[in-house]
C-alpha cells in the first residue's frame, strides 16, 4: 500500500511538472516555402503559416507525439490521457486587432476564437449576454475602442464585445432579417451590415440607430442579390454581392463606383464570392468560395493573380469564407472546411504585378 501511495503522489507531482512549453508563433515565409506565382516568375506572395488552435503555441517538438521519455511520464499518460487541444473547426471570418491578437469567428464553436500572441494562449468568446451564447456568428468588425462587433445571422443582431470579450451592447433587433457581413467607418463610427435576406446594406450610427438603407434586390449598380461579406477602407465600402457574382465598391455617398466579376468556370470568375478585403497599395482580395481560390485584383477590378485550388496543402482551400489583412502585409484566409486560417505575405508592391 505504501508503494502504491508513493507512486500515486509521484504521478501527481509529475503531472504538475510535465507540460508542453509554449512559444509565440511567428508567421513569416520560409526560404523553401510555397510562393505565387511559380518560378520562373518573380514571387509576389509567400505562404507564411497556418492557424489551427492551441497547438500554434507549442514548441515544434511538442506538436508531434513523442515516445514516452520516462516511466512516470508513461504512467501520467495512462492516468490523465493525452492533452485535449482546442482547435478551429469552421472558421468563417476574422480580423487582427490593435493589440495584435488574431480574432477568428468560428461557426462550429459558435464563438470568436482569440489567438493572443503576446500571452501565448487561445481564448474563446461565446457569450452574447450573461445568460446567452452566440447561435450563428458570421462576421466581425473593430468597434474603434479595442472591442469588436459580431453579427449573428440567426439572432438577427450584432453584438458588441469589449476588449476582454464581455458583451456590452447590441443592435439590429427587429430591424435585421439575416445579418452577415459587417464593417465600420473609423471616421464617423457608422456601422454597415449586409442584410442577406433583405438584399440590402443597413447603416447604423455609433449608438445603434438605423439611419440608412443602401440598395435592394436587383442586378443594376447599387442593387444586390444575397450580399454577404463587407469591408470598409478610405471612404469606400466593398460588398461581396454574392449571387450577382461580383464585387461592388461604393463611395462615401453610398454610390456605386466600381463593380467587377462575372459567373463562369475560368479562374478569376466569381461563382460564389464571399470574403473581401483590401491590402497594400489598395489591391483587393476576394475569396472565391466555389472554386477554392483567393483572387487578387487592382483597385479598378483587374485580375492580378489567383492563389489556391481545392486541397489541403499549403495555399490550397476547401470552401474558404472570409479574408482580412494586417499592417504587416499579411493576408489571412478563413479556410472553412479545412478547419484552419491560412496566412500569406505580400512580397512586392502592386506595380510589380504588371
Amino acid at each position: 500500500m505504501k508503494f502504491i501511495h508513493l507512486l500515486f503522489v509521484t504521478v501527481l507531482l509529475t503531472a504538475c511538472s510535465i507540460g508542453p512549453e509554449t512559444v509565440v508563433p511567428k508567421f513569416e515565409p520560409q526560404a523553401s516555402g510555397p510562393v505565387w506565382p511559380l518560378p520562373p516568375d518573380a514571387p509576389r506572395y509567400a505562404y507564411a503559416g497556418t492557424l489551427i488552435g492551441e497547438r500554434n503555441f507549442l514548441k515544434q517538438e511538442d506538436k508531434v507525439k513523442q515516445k514516452t521519455k520516462s516511466f512516470f511520464a508513461f504512467v501520467v499518460g495512462l492516468v490523465f490521457g493525452e492533452p485535449d487541444y482546442v482547435e478551429l473547426r469552421r472558421p468563417v471570418s476574422g480580423l487582427v486587432d490593435k493589440q495584435g491578437r488574431i480574432l477568428v469567428v468560428d461557426a462550429s464553436h459558435k464563438a470568436v476564437m482569440v489567438f493572443d500572441l503576446k500571452a501565448k494562449r487561445l481564448l474563446k468568446w461565446e457569450r452574447t449576454s450573461e445568460y446567452a451564447r452566440f447561435i450563428s456568428p458570421v462576421a466581425i468588425a473593430d468597434d474603434g475602442k479595442g472591442g469588436v462587433w459580431v453579427t449573428d445571422s440567426e439572432m438577427g443582431e450584432a453584438i458588441r464585445l469589449d476588449p476582454a470579450g464581455a458583451p456590452i451592447a447590441r443592435l439590429g433587433k427587429g430591424v435585421l432579417d439575416r445579418p452577415t457581413g459587417i464593417a465600420r467607418n473609423p471616421d464617423d463610427g457608422r456601422i454597415y451590415i449586409s442584410d442577406t435576406a433583405a438584399n440590402n446594406i443597413k447603416v447604423f450610427d455609433p449608438s445603434g440607430r438605423l439611419i440608412d438603407t443602401i440598395g435592394g434586390p436587383g442586378v443594376q449598380a447599387g442593387e444586390f442579390n444575397t450580399p454577404t461579406h463587407l469591408y470598409y477602407r478610405s471612404g469606400r465600402l466593398y460588398v461581396a454581392d454574392t449571387l450577382n457574382f461580383r464585387i461592388q465598391v461604393l463611395d462615401a455617398q453610398n454610390d456605386p463606383k466600381v463593380a467587377f466579376g462575372r459567373v463562369g468556370i475560368k479562374v478569376g470568375n466569381m461563382t460564389r464570392p464571399k470574403g473581401v478585403s483590401v491590402g497594400g497599395d489598395g489591391r483587393i482580395y476576394v475569396v472565391e468560395s466555389y472554386f477554392d481560390h483567393l483572387l487578387v485584383f487592382t483597385p479598378s477590378g483587374q485580375l492580378l493573380l489567383p492563389i489556391g485550388g481545392t486541397g489541403r496543402g499549403a495555399g490550397q482551400f476547401y470552401l474558404p469564407g472570409g479574408v482580412w489583412t494586417d499592417n504587416q502585409n499579411r493576408v489571412y484566409v478563413a479556410d472553412m472546411f479545412n478547419g484552419r486560417v491560412s496566412i500569406f505575405k505580400e512580397l512586392t508592391a502592386m506595380e510589380e504585378h504588371k
